[in-house]
């Protein structure tokens, strides 16, 4: 039997033409579910708290326009033994701060989180100061966090007698792993026979494909979209009542999310995204502006020598008016693509704010099939 030896040359062409061939194949865009969808009950929860930084280099609050700090100061002291009623308290090293946390979830008593706290009253800078103990409290009423330590800062500011330079907000700072939690919040995720993903864009497309890829992959009806932004799993028997399990097995799946077709504008910043699938039918677009520029050039005139004239200055105007009349209407194709559309929209020459009155003009116009939001 006799070997056919494959050239180098026409190796590397086949090479090429099958890398060429897998480029201009569109990959589609796959997500896992965990990254696309959240579960019920696992959510941070968010916490508050007042109390009062200390330590500063006269650059807290001026108790005199800051009563709220006096009052805590005063408060703070009697309960370490100290009577400061009746006195008058000028120091400046002191400033009233909220306190905020977020709660993981499931987390643990003991367990440490970040805290980050702001400036309440009219301090300068927190640099260098000491957060004193400060209960943080959920949105019932109840501390979950206790908080303290030294707080960190991310910008300072000078101040001399004719300049100021700042950068950043010294007014705001991080304590991290200044809040120890003290009380958990009870959820058993364990415990429960059913629960829900709730997708973070909500689309009836993606929650079908969500549910018909769970059930693929255990082989049975687990699985139910209930709304767009909503898929029930049942917890199965082979389980053995775990969920955890289950979210396990699911999560690392992969699905391709939908999207509608939608324009987001944000006309203070001229920002324009448009997503892949906005679609336009047939229109011209013609763009223009009408330009005046007036010049004034004042001249100094001079009387002659030796003559009784005054020296004059003759105003000179001179006024230019651009029609722009090489501007054309141009037309656009139906069903062209987004970069088709970008492309067309650019060779008009306009800029971005333009083009944010020309998409909205082509919407009013029936011509585009795809929704616009305004941010």
């Amino acid at each position: 039997m006799k070997r056919r030896t494959i050239p180098g040359t026409v190796l590397s062409a086949i090479v090429a033409l099958t890398l060429a061939i897998a480029a201009a194949t569109p990959a589609a865009a796959l997500s896992r579910i965990k990254d696309i969808a959240d579960v019920e009950g696992i959510r941070e929860n968010q916490l508050i708290g007042y109390g009062l930084v200390v330590g500063l280099a006269g650059t807290g609050d001026s108790l005199q326009s800051a009563p709220f700090t006096r009052q805590s100061l005063q408060a703070m002291l009697e309960r370490l033994g100290v009577n400061t009623r009746g006195t008058d308290l000028r120091t400046a090293n002191v400033a009233a701060v909220m306190v905020t946390a977020n709660l993981p979830p499931f987390a643990t008593q003991g367990t440490r989180v970040d805290v980050n706290v702001s400036a309440l009253g009219d301090a300068k800078s927190l640099q260098g100061g000491t957060l004193l103990v400060t209960p943080l409290h959920g949105a019932d009423g109840e501390v979950y966090v206790i908080a303290q330590g030294p707080v960190a800062i991310g910008g300072f500011s000078a101040q001399g007698e004719a300049a100021t330079v700042s950068r950043g907000v010294p007014t705001s700072g991080h304590i991290a792993n200044g809040g120890v939690i003290e009380r958990e919040i009870n959820y058993v995720l364990a415990a429960r026979t059913s629960i829900r993903l709730a997708l973070r864009n909500p689309d009836l497309t993606t929650a079908r494909r969500v549910a018909l890829a769970v059930n693929e992959l255990l082989g049975t009806y687990v699985a139910e979209p209930t709304d767009p932004g909503t898929v029930r799993l049942t917890l199965p028997p082979k389980f053995n009542g775990n969920i955890v399990d289950l979210l396990t097995d699911i999560e690392q799946l992969t699905v391709e999310p939908d999207q509608p077709a939608k324009v987001v504008v944000d006309e203070q910043s001229g920002i324009i995204v448009m997503g892949s699938d906005v679609r336009v039918s047939t229109v011209a677009v013609a763009q223009g502006h009408l330009t005046v520029v007036v010049t004034e050039t004042p001249q100094v005139s001079q009387p002659a020598p030796f003559s009784e004239g005054e020296t004059t200055t003759v105003p000179r105007t001179s006024i230019a008016v651009d029609e722009e009349v090489g501007r054309r209407m141009a037309i656009v194709r139906s069903g062209i693509t987004l970069a088709e559309l970008v492309d067309g929209l650019n060779a008009l020459g306009i800029g971005p704010r333009d083009l944010i009155a020309i998409l909205q003009a082509i919407k009013a116009a029936g011509a585009l099939q795809a929704e616009i939001e305004v941010m």
